[in-house]
Parts: C-alpha cells; structure tokens; sequence
C-alpha cells in the first residue's frame, strides 16, 4: 500500500478499522452518500479474502480441477498424454490471478471516491477516538471490521514441527508430496481436494465423526464418499495429539478422544503419519487483541466482538460487521452487514441485520450449497408438518453429458410448501443455491418452482425436477381423488 493521505483535524462522520470486505463496503457506501470516511488498514486492503482466502483458493481449485479433468480425458474421447505438474507454474498462476483481481481493492481507488485511506494499526484510546501512528482520529460512527484468522490448537509438538495455514499456502512455490489436514470444515476439504489432484498424498484428520458437520448428512456422505474415492484418506473422531519433526519430515499422532474406544491404552489407540507437511485448518480466531476495546468501552465474548440486531456493539455508536462478530465467517455475509451498518450508522431510520436466507458454498467438486435449515434442524423446530425432496443428480441429462453425474438436490419444506431450506452436491452448486434463496427470500413455495420454465440442459433443471418430486407427494387423498375426476371427465368429452 502507498503512502496515505494526510487526515485534516476534524471529525468524521465515520471511521471503518479493517479493509477487508466489511470495512471496504462501509467505507464505499458511506463515502458514496456524501458521509466523511476514513479507512485504516494496518497491512493491505482486500483482506483475507483477495490475499489468503476466497480468490487465491478458487484459483487454485481452479488448477486442480483442469488437473483432473487431463487425468479423466479418456471419458470424454480424448488421449490428452499424462502430464507433469510443476508446482511453480501452479502457484504462480494463483498470483497472477490475485493480481488481476487486486486493482479492485486499491488504494487510490478509494481515494477517488473521496475516502481518506491510512495506512497503520489502529487502537481505540477512548470511546470516540483511535490512535494510528501518533496521529488520532476522531468520528461520530465507528466500524470494527478487522476479521478472523486461522486458529492454531494447541498441538504438543506443532510449533516446533512447523505446519501451514491457508493464510501461507498460496505464497508459496511447491506442493507437498505428502500432507495432513487438521480439520475436516470447508477450508481443509477444499485444500485437500486441490492438492490431491495436484497430485500430493492427503490424510484428512476430523475430531468429530463425519467432515463438514454444518451441512446437509446425507450430502456431506456422499461428498466424503467421493473425496474418498479420489485417493484421499479421512480420518473423523480422531484428534491430533503430538506433531514431531523427523528430519525435513513430521510425524503426526492421532488417536480419538479420551471418551472413546474406553479399555484400551492410549499407545493402543494412536497411529502416526508420516507426512511431508501439515496444514492446519481448524477454525477462527478473531482479529481484536491489539485494539483497546477496553478503552472504547467494547466488550467481546472469547475476542469476538458481540453485537445486537443493528450490529452496534455495547458502546452504540461503535458498530461491528464482518468475521470479527464471529456469526457467519463469509464474503458476502461481510457485504450484506456493512450494507446494514451503513444504514444505521448514518441514517435515522434503523434496520435490524437479516440473517433468515444466507446462503454458502464449499468450492469442492461437486460444489456443496445450504441455505436455511437441514431436515433435522427443521424437524426440531417444525415437527411432523416438514418433509424433505430429493432429486439425485446422475439422472439429469447435463450431468450425464458433462461426465458429471454425481450429486443430489434436497429441498426441505414445511407446511403448505413453505421451503425451509435447501441442500445441492452439484456442479454449480454455487451458483443453483441462488434459485431457492430467492424463492425462500421471497416466498414463493417449493410447488411454484415447478412451474418455472428452466432451460435445457442445465443443472438448474435439479432444482425444478425436486420441485416435481414435491408436487407428485401432494397428489394424496382429495387431490388424488380430484384429479382422478378430472380425467374421467375429460375422458367424457367429445374430441
């Protein structure tokens, strides 16, 4: 980052500390509505999401998945000989790539729509002032949108071992012939399944008993079932107990937790991995210990900075948006908050943040989506009123021609259609999630998406066939009997 502008003595109308996505959405939108802004970043504005997060990996995964798709050109009529992977050309692709991306989040950028960029670490010194190098800021609004990082457990061993994080991975030139994943979320199964196709070995190490505990069961098996049958190897109810450095190698020590698998000695239950490299992927932590919350008057919960439905913090006028709430750790949720805080923080008609239709996606492939509840969730709060629909991907005709028939679309509804939720393993997932978020955002039942005319052939075609599967389930007693006239009628009238 150049050098910033030079703040004049006055007071804000608000000052955003972070420049990752919540604080550039603040300092943006504010900044557009005519409001004074300043925006302090203490490294490079972007975030985790352009630098270590959201772009770099999908380039990668992108690499990864041309590197698959070589490895199966026999299926598709093609004898594309085997080809070397050089890990620098890989790595080097991915940086080119947040390269082209980064002029989006620059600097001068910013500094055109009239907000006043500063460069250095930012703490509170009193509840209406922040200090940057000796300099201090006052404002009549204030936004904390410093994120999260990646949390590191107290491992015996792994420090002095060494281990990466996805916050390192992308900044450097090779892929490690062997590797071991600490943490089955998200972030390690989207890792895992890149450098597996780049050709590393991968063990998966999970503490409870299946990977991606948040999602849909039923998907989430069927994602582990073809991670799986790529060659990774998973182990779920296993913790990491000790990491030991064996020359340039590490020894990993899992075993499953002191609760389980009672009679036998801990040496009995352990095995070790041999293993070039670690990656740890094992949560968040919040991005707050060196701000002096204490002295703004902030008060957090395990560093996460606690908020209310407008997403002020306990000191009003200091509002928090982004991972560092510590609700859902996603881009677009970071987006949707700073929206929400722009709002509240310079308007005087409030909004509580909307938290009833977000949906994610994990970048594997098949791509698994979720917005709203699981069946279980539902049930729990629903009762016998919810049923779930399914659809499995392999019957859908795009699928099949893109070699890509592996996947399900579940939709769960309540009582009347209302759709509660809605889970896709698919191609595109990502993308087709979209279809029922707008449909849960808008009210429109499960039954309606079944009249919606979808091209063909597409993926989206799963979200309508399930719709179907919904309709057909509700041709039961008066409906059926209905119907059932109807035709008899019909079969009465003359041509």
């Amino acid at each position: 980052m150049g050098r910033s502008n030079v703040v004049r003595d006055r007071t804000f109308d608000i000052v955003a500390i972070g420049g990752g996505t919540a604080g550039l959405v603040t300092a943006a939108g504010s900044a557009g509505l005519g409001a004074s802004v300043a925006l302090i970043e203490r490294d490079r504005l972007g975030g985790d999401c352009l630098w270590t997060g959201c772009v770099p990996s999908k380039a990668l995964i992108g690499s990864a998945r041309v590197a698959r798709h070589v490895r199966d050109a026999a299926s598709f009529g093609l004898g594309i000989p085997r080809q070397e992977i050089e890990a620098t050309d890989v790595l080097s692709s991915v940086r080119d790539v947040r390269a082209q991306i980064e002029p989006h989040d620059d600097p001068e950028r910013f500094r055109a729509m009239g907000v006043d960029v500063v460069e250095g670490a930012a703490r509170f010194v009193s509840p209406h002032e922040v200090e940057v190098d000796g300099r201090r800021l006052r404002a009549r609004r204030f936004v904390i949108a410093t994120g999260s990082r990646a949390a590191v457990p107290p491992i015996p061993g792994l420090e002095e071992a060494g281990y990466f994080t996805h916050a390192e991975a992308f900044d450097r030139d090779t892929i490690p012939a062997s590797l071991a994943v600490v943490g089955g979320g998200p972030i390690g199964v989207e890792l895992a399944q890149a450098y597996r196709r780049l050709g590393t070995e991968v063990t998966v190490v999970e503490l409870l008993d299946r990977l991606m505990v948040r999602e849909e069961p039923e998907l989430a098996d069927l994602l582990t079932s073809r991670l799986r049958e790529e060659g990774i190897r998973i182990r779920t109810g296993r913790i990491v107990t000790r990491v030991d450095r064996t020359g340039h190698r590490r020894r990993v020590t899992i075993a499953p937790p002191a609760t389980a698998e009672e009679g036998r000695s801990a040496e009995e239950r352990a095995e070790t991995l041999e293993v070039d490299e670690v990656l740890v992927a094992a949560g968040r932590a919040p991005n707050t210990e060196d701000l002096g919350l204490d002295a703004a008057g902030v008060e957090t919960a395990g560093g996460w900075v606690t908020v209310d439905a407008r997403l002020r913090t306990s000191r009003k006028h200091i509002f928090a948006a982004g991972d560092v709430t510590g609700g859902f750790l996603f881009t677009h949720v970071a987006d949707h908050e700073a929206r929400t805080v722009v709002q509240n923080a310079l308007f005087p008609v409030r909004a509580n943040i909307d938290y009833r239709v977000i949906p994610w996606c994990t970048y594997t492939d098949p791509e698994l989506a979720h917005v709203g509840l699981t069946e279980a969730e539902a049930r729990d709060r629903h009762g016998d009123s919810v049923s779930a629909h399914v659809y499995d991907i392999g019957n859908l005709d795009r699928a099949i021609a893109e070699r890509a028939a592996m996947g399900r679309v579940k939709i769960v509804v309540g009582k009347g259609g209302r759709i509660l939720g809605g889970h896709i393993l698919a191609p595109d997932a990502g993308t087709m999630i979209a279809e029922i978020s707008l449909a849960m955002k808008a009210g429109v039942k499960l039954g309606t998406l079944a009249s919606l005319v979808h091209p063909y052939p597409t993926m989206s075609e799963g979200v309508k066939r399930t719709a179907d599967a919904y309709r057909r389930s509700t041709l039961t007693g008066w409906r059926k009997s209905a119907v059932d006239l109807a035709l008899r009628i019909g079969r009465a009238l003359p041509p």
